[in-house]
């Protein structure tokens, strides 16, 4: 797998014998219609377009039939996450990373470079790294990757079977009426609502599920252990939501606040940390417990 400096995978693209194009540059914009030819030209003006050997290609470089070649991404401007990754455990199946507030997991939208999984490539010089579950960007927390794309499957299906036991800590108001209550299990159903970011509660049987647990309080605020038993999206916010008691500076739930795309705001990261991840490993049989070294202070 072909990366660049800063440890970002390249895509592959086949160039069909059925097809004939003047250069290079015209079959990018024939196959990539919904990306601006000039966006194309600057690919190929800073070396982002290679054949498989690795070697830059210029724009108007001859279209050779049934050969592959490899492009990269490009960002004119990428927020810049101040904070810093830990590795906590790292063998030959997996590394389990310790991510920070506000840093993607994967590539998406305006984070590229700025994501853990590519400097965690760059890092370790893994370029076969992949993510075997996710946490929101928002959140912090434990993130474990699978090292050998051949046993990345047995891993992905210790959560898609939900043989994983994932502990979350949160901040989040003080109840008195919800503290007689606990510890609860919290059932409901959720689905995603006409804002594609909100999840919201509706009627039906209930398909997430989450184990609430009092830590400590120090009113108007309270540490709350959450150990879910479904792994929907957004469910531990939407959960604590729907007791109003929502998270910490939490800005989808109540309320959506738009994102600020490059000023972010650091001083108040969401208060929900993945600090817990246990499981039995299905390829040694061994217990693999892993734990946070980020706290939440109240």
């Amino acid at each position: 797998m072909r990366v660049n400096s800063e440890g970002v995978s390249a895509s592959r693209v086949y160039l069909p014998a059925d097809q004939t194009h003047p250069n290079l540059l015209q079959f990018f914009i024939a196959q990539f219609p919904h990306i601006p030819g000039d966006e194309w030209e600057q690919r190929f003006t800073e070396g982002l377009i290679l054949d498989q050997d690795g070697q830059a290609l210029s724009a108007k470089s001859p279209y050779l039939p049934n050969t592959h070649l490899l492009y990269f991404r490009r960002l004119a401007r990428e927020p810049e996450i101040p904070y810093e990754e830990q590795i906590l455990f790292q063998d030959e199946h997996l590394v389990v990373a310790d991510k920070p507030h506000f840093l993607p997991v994967t590539p998406s939208g305006l984070y590229l470079h700025q994501t853990l999984l590519n400097r965690l490539k760059k890092k370790t010089n893994i370029q076969t790294l992949s993510p075997i579950h996710r946490i929101d960007r928002d959140t912090a927390g434990l993130v474990i990757f699978s090292v050998n794309p051949t046993e990345r499957a047995q891993y992905q299906n210790l959560f898609r079977d939900r043989v994983v036991i994932k502990v979350y800590e949160a901040i989040a108001p003080y109840s008195e009426e919800l503290n007689k209550q606990l510890p609860l299990t919290y059932q409901s159903r959720i689905e995603e609502s006409e804002h594609f970011l909100q999840m919201q509660e509706v009627a039906g049987e209930p398909n997430t599920d989450t184990l609430i647990e009092l830590i400590e309080a120090k009113q108007p605020w309270a540490k709350y252990r959450l150990t879910p038993g479904s792994g929907k999206k957004h469910q531990l916010r939407c959960h604590l939501n729907a007791l109003s008691i929502p998270i910490k500076h939490d800005q989808i739930y109540p309320v959506l606040t738009p994102y600020q795309e490059y000023d972010l705001d650091f001083s108040k990261p969401l208060q929900l940390l993945a600090k817990e991840v246990a499981f039995i490993d299905p390829l040694d049989g061994v217990k693999r417990v892993f734990n946070s070294r980020q706290e939440l202070t109240l």
